[in-house]
């Protein structure tokens, strides 16, 4: 199914043969010091966290991020039309300095769907299945994990419980109040239910409540009796990231897993590796985990097999993993030694990438994402407005490979000058220092 939302408008034909004739006129240069046009074909598989907003929503956002990633880098793009179908939606980007090009396919991973089910009911409908989720985890140990990981994240584990715990506060309290008042325990009964309503209603559309405790029940269903849907449709995509790394179309091949989207990152590239092997296949897969919720999971103590899957994507030689984090994230966990705390032999693997959303943020902007935990915790996946060492776009859409990107701890800034062009001065293949990071 194609659909059109109206981007043409927004990318015009003109600037798609703009980039055509300027990669032309870049080849036909053959004076002496003329660089080439770079090319470099990829193909990203988006896994977003979880979050209801069908691909549409995720085409048009990323179409109008991609313009907040032009004027930061310089660089020129065209988007295609997104093209949905019920495993995987994509869309093409071209993005252009002035001696590079790129192209690239993003194919999301969709569970929008599934998420869409789980969301629709009133939030009162979910008390009962999110203490349920709040019980098992801590009695299962990942509560206790969390405070020895990231206190931060405790914090997070605690928040819709605590608000939760409030509501019901608030609600006795003016049941007690009123029934004093006016002597009738059948109206103070009135306006307890009335009172909980009002403030389940206003922490759903504020505070996110609902989405908390879905993400919350979600977890705990995968951990405890897994998704067979979700586990067909894994499957399905895996087998698409094998053929991909067998296809001579494209350059590399990238996993990008955000949030609890990063658990099912983990799953498919287990999945996909043990197909490669099967079809005696070995190409390098890039795995980017951004924000990323692996140890929400991996603690509890029933995910025996998710913690054997993250053991065996970690010590796969053929699998490049950066995990990138920040501090000012509450829903990520910085600071923590991934295979440390789940018990794994360490393996070098993943390369551990602190992230300062301040420095990619213009001045103006960043007090208003501050106040704003979710928006905070997307910036992961959204353009910067400067340039810095992390930048999801520059990630996919750029001309450097993710191995090179993730190794330096400076990404790609120094690569690029003022007005986008590759400096090929610079050496790409760099060496390796004591630290694993490349000496650019």
């Amino acid at each position: 199914m194609s659909l059109d939302f109206g981007f043409q408008e927004m990318t015009p034909a003109p600037h798609r043969t703009d980039l055509q004739d300027h990669g032309a006129e870049q080849r036909g240069q053959n004076q002496p010091g003329a660089s080439e046009t770079r090319v470099l074909k990829r193909r990203v598989y988006h896994v977003g966290g979880y979050d209801p907003a069908p691909p549409s929503a995720v085409f048009e956002r990323f179409a109008k991020e991609l313009k907040r990633f032009e004027r930061a880098w310089n660089v020129r793009t065209t988007i295609s039309e997104l093209t949905a179908e019920p495993d995987l939606a994509t869309w093409q980007v071209s993005a252009a300095g002035p001696n590079w090009r790129t192209e690239t396919e993003v194919r999301l991973v969709r569970w929008d769907d599934l998420i869409a089910e789980s969301v629709a009911g009133p939030t009162w409908g979910r008390l009962i299945p999110g203490a349920a989720a709040f019980f098992d985890f801590l009695s299962a140990g990942a509560f206790v994990g969390y405070l020895r990981s990231s206190w931060r994240y405790a914090m997070f584990f605690i928040y819709p419980f605590v608000i939760l715990m409030s509501i019901i506060a608030l609600a006795i309290g003016s049941f007690y109040l009123v029934s004093k008042i006016v002597g009738s325990v059948f109206f103070g009964l009135a306006v307890l239910f009335l009172v909980v309503c009002l403030l389940l209603y206003v922490s759903d559309r504020l505070l996110y409540l609902g989405l908390l405790l879905d993400d919350w029940i979600f977890s705990r269903h995968y951990i405890r009796f897994g998704n067979e849907v979700l586990d067909v449709r894994l499957q399905r995509v895996a087998a698409d990231i094998a053929a991909s790394a067998q296809s001579e179309a494209v350059d590399e091949v990238l996993i990008v897993g955000h949030s609890l989207g990063a658990v099912l990152a983990v799953d498919l590239i287990d999945r996909a590796t043990k197909l490669q092997l099967e079809r005696r296949v070995s190409r390098k897969l890039a795995f980017f985990s951004v924000g990323a919720s692996i140890l929400k999971i991996g603690l509890h103590r029933a995910a025996r097999g998710f913690r054997e899957a993250v053991g065996r994507v970690s010590s796969n030689p053929d699998v490049v993993w950066a995990d990138y984090r920040a501090r000012s994230d509450v829903m990520n966990f910085y600071g923590a030694d991934l295979l440390r705390d789940l018990r794994l032999p360490a393996t070098g693997s993943p390369m551990v990438r602190n992230v300062s959303i301040r420095r990619m943020i213009a001045p103006e902007r960043y007090p208003r994402i501050r106040r704003n935990w979710y928006k905070m915790h997307c910036q992961f996946v959204r353009a910067n407005d400067r340039r810095a060492p992390y930048d999801y776009f520059m990630s996919i859409c750029g001309p450097i490979s993710a191995e090179q990107s993730a190794r330096s701890e400076r990404g790609v800034m120094d690569l690029f000058d003022a007005d986008g062009q590759l400096i090929e001065s610079v050496e790409l293949s760099g060496d390796l220092d004591a630290a694993g990071v490349v000496k650019l």
